[in-house]
């Protein structure tokens, strides 16, 4: 585009300046400029001077509000398809049997007789159930970021790990290529149960890897709870949500599930050694070296002070996924010189 064109009218025009044009010509100033009496007194001319100044600004401060607003007409905000799948969802305000597009911000809800599905970008997609309230609070190329108010919703993602992110109350679902199922209830509490791939389930601090064929329930509080298989024993199961609940009275719960866990509940009993302490601890790592021997370089008391490489270590060799790539992105860059001294001596 020639600059001229802009001053006037003269060169080639630019297409997105002739249709902005086509836009503001309704509110275009037509009449003539009114002609002012001439006034002699400097303090009359001061005062006219001031008052066609302000009118100009906000002559301009206008046209610019109008050439943002066509902006943003032109440029709608990011935004995710919506097929409704049975009833009517709504999406902020509207409802739309056929379906429509939720925007950043904005909260897509089912009552008891709708269903939707959400086409997240070109990353996967998410059915919703009935009575579930949800909102799409980031959708970027790098980042795609629902917020689970309650309700359920079956996640199935085809993109790189860390990309796709489902908040909840009292817990934080981390794609790292999966497909999963999240049920929250009014109070926050839900269960996550993931059928391909594996999810990082965390809540201020507390992390749990849940892998295919296994749940995690979060709780109101305390966040994500222990993972465990659905096909793990009832036993293991029942002493478990004692455990979670805080109704092992007689404080047997832990024993049982010792005695119960099968090699490929090792995983279960990997979360409840990095959250237990004391004698606890020392049960559990016993236990968990009957079931997978420590890989090289992890030592027992490295594991009972709680080294956090150590115990990565371990779970890499439980065959369930590695976890370097997940502390990588899970923390922000640093040079090696930067680490903290205790860090650097492990």
């Amino acid at each position: 585009m020639n600059d001229d064109y802009l001053w006037d009218g003269t060169g080639k025009p630019d297409p997105e300046i002739q249709k902005l044009e086509s836009l503001l010509a309704p509110m275009r100033y037509a009449r003539p400029a009114p002609e002012f009496e001439w006034q002699p007194e400097p303090a009359r001319k001061i005062r006219q001077r001031g008052w066609t100044r302000w009118r100009t600004a906000f002559a301009l401060a206008c046209t610019l509000i109008m050439i943002a607003g066509s902006w943003w007409f032109l440029h709608p905000g990011p935004s995710y398809e919506v097929v409704s799948l049975a009833g009517t969802p709504q999406i902020g305000s509207a409802r739309g049997g056929g379906g429509g597009r939720l925007g950043t911000g904005q909260w897509l809800q089912t009552d008891a007789n709708s269903r939707a599905r959400i086409r997240v970008g070109d990353i996967g997609e998410v059915e919703i159930e009935p009575k579930t309230r949800i909102r799409l609070k980031a959708a970027r190329p790098t980042e795609h970021r629902l917020l689970l108010q309650h309700g359920t919703i079956h996640a199935t993602i085809w993109a790189p790990p860390q990309q796709f992110f489902v908040e909840t109350p009292f817990a934080e679902a981390v794609d790292l290529g999966c497909a999963y199922t999240l049920e929250i209830d009014e109070e926050g509490a839900g269960l996550l149960q993931v059928t391909s791939g594996w999810v990082a389930f965390k809540h201020q601090g507390r992390e749990s890897f849940v892998p295919a064929g296994a749940l995690c329930r979060t709780n109101p509080g305390s966040g994500p709870g222990i993972p465990y298989l659905v096909r793990s024993p009832a036993r293991l199961q029942a002493a478990l949500q004692r455990i979670e609940s805080g109704s092992d009275a007689d404080g047997t719960s832990l024993a049982v599930v010792m005695v119960e866990a099968r090699k490929e509940d090792a995983f279960t009993l990997w979360h409840l050694l990095v959250r237990a302490g004391g004698v606890d601890r020392s049960l559990l790592c016993d236990r968990l070296t009957q079931l997978v021997p420590m890989p090289a370089g992890v030592t027992r008391a490295g594991v009972l002070a709680g080294d956090r490489r150590m115990l990565d270590s371990w779970w890499d060799a439980l065959g369930l996924g590695n976890t370097g790539w997940w502390r990588l992105w899970e923390r922000p860059w640093r040079e090696p010189g930067d680490l903290p001294s205790a860090e650097r001596a492990r």
